[in-house]
């Protein structure tokens, strides 16, 4: 394994590394389906592009939070809050205000976007 990307071939190359992860891991129902060396491969690739991206291309490090990330599968899927409350077999009005920042985000709220958008727990534990 590499230590530091050093162009954009490298780059590239790390970039569908990941992606195939990714892939499999949509493929499989999630990132339990990854063996743990590839969920550390998967990690320390992402550590290394993360990297590139900031020295290299400039790309600016927005923090990520639980509400972004439910929004935008909200927005990759196409559904309303309306769909992701029934989804989530949660109030409507509890999700909105979870998703506009008014009410923090309880347990069964992470349960049911854990199990049924598929986001990972180690994520969302490390959020709360």
């Amino acid at each position: 394994m590499i230590d530091k990307i050093r162009t954009e071939k490298q780059f590239n190359q790390v970039m569908e590394l990941i992606e195939g992860y990714l892939q499999k891991a949509t493929d499989k129902g999630g990132f339990d389906a990854l063996t743990k060396k590839e969920t550390g491969e998967l990690q320390q690739l992402s550590q290394l592009a993360a990297a590139y991206e900031q020295e290299v291309l400039k790309v600016w490090d927005f923090p990520v939070t639980i509400t972004s990330v439910i929004q935008q599968k909200v927005s990759e899927m196409n559904i309303t809050q309306t769909k992701l409350a029934a989804m989530l077999g949660i109030g409507l009005s509890k999700v909105n205000q979870i998703l506009k920042g008014k009410r923090p985000p309880d347990v069964p709220f992470l349960k049911a976007v854990h199990e049924k958008l598929g986001i990972d727990g180690n994520f969302i534990l490390e959020r709360v």
